[in-house]
């Protein structure tokens, strides 16, 4: 019969060091911020000047370029930090940890979509009998969703005092439905629409006559580390619009993209200069020192 003696020291040495490997490569449990910090998820600190932390919903409003309102009936959120400079004052947006979260990308419903739009008897004839065969079939709602194209820029002082632009959103509009496909676009990267937004009073060209933002309401939290801004309005009627491109790529393989993007700028009034144009969003605003959202994870 084998006796079983004691387990070589050599066999427990490498079971040990094998058990340590385990432990050192098993992922660490992920921290998030908690109580009053709990949206600031997003919060850039693989940037490590950053030093405050933004999120901001809009969730009433409007949205309008050319003939065409789009009203703000589901939330936009804006999120991400800020690099301040003690010395200067100045202030560095940085864009959300994960940066396609930086603005969310929420379809807002266009009131009466394509439904005024109608073939020009100049169209050629197939794409006249498809495009009035989608719209006598009711495939007439359409999205828009407002999409970063750049960098925000955030101005804490001008937003508390109503002076100047508060916040500067670049950005493309994104029209979609069945007709249109998915690449029907107002804006670019290159050519984006730029919203200057001010809780202040806006000075527009005619004939937009001068609205007024609102600082809204101001609270305190954590003895001053987090500022926590309701009923917040942030304004501008001063932009342009440029014409709408890459409209129903996808009927008979993009041929009549062209005319279809005429179709639907005729529609919605591109080009629109400014004066044309207006924006209004409303909602809540948090700003938080990044130091007090670190400390709140668990």
């Amino acid at each position: 019969m084998t006796r079983m003696g004691k387990p070589h020291m050599g066999l427990l040495a490498v079971a040990a060091a094998a058990l340590l490997a385990l432990a050192l490569a098993a992922p660490a449990l992920a921290t998030k911020p908690t109580g009053d910090y709990v949206n600031f998820g997003e919060c850039p600190f693989n940037n490590s000047s950053v030093n405050q932390c933004i999120f901001a919903q809009t969730t009433s409003g409007q949205f309008s370029i050319g003939s065409t309102e789009v009203p703000i009936t589901k939330a936009i959120t804006l999120q991400g930090g800020l690099i301040y400079n003690e010395t200067t004052g100045s202030e560095t947006f940085v864009d959300a940890k994960t940066p396609s979260n930086t603005l969310s990308k929420t379809p807002q419903n266009v009131p009466g979509g394509l439904l005024k739009i109608v073939a020009p008897l100049g169209w050629p004839e197939i794409l006249q009998i498809i495009f009035n065969e989608f719209i006598s079939k009711g495939i007439t709602g359409v999205n828009a969703t407002t999409e970063l194209v750049g960098t925000p820029t955030l101005n804490r002082v001008n937003l508390l005092f109503s002076s100047g632009t508060a916040l500067s959103l670049p950005v493309r509009v994104h029209l979609e439905n069945s007709f249109l496909g998915s690449k029907c676009y107002i804006g670019s990267a290159s050519k984006p629409v730029t919203v200057n937004l001010t809780t202040g009073t806006t000075s527009p060209p005619e004939p937009n006559l001068p609205i007024k933002g609102s600082v809204g309401e101001i609270e305190e939290k954590d003895g001053g580390a987090l500022l926590v801004i309701k009923k917040n309005a942030l304004v501008d009627n001063s932009f342009s619009a440029p014409t709408a491109e890459g409209c129903g790529e996808q009927i008979l393989f993009g041929i009549f993209t062209g005319v279809i993007d005429s179709a639907v700028n005729s529609e919605l009034g591109l080009p629109s200069g400014s004066g044309h144009n207006t924006a209004e969003l409303k909602g809540q605003l948090e700003d938080a020192l990044g130091s007090a959202v670190l400390a709140s994870e668990k």
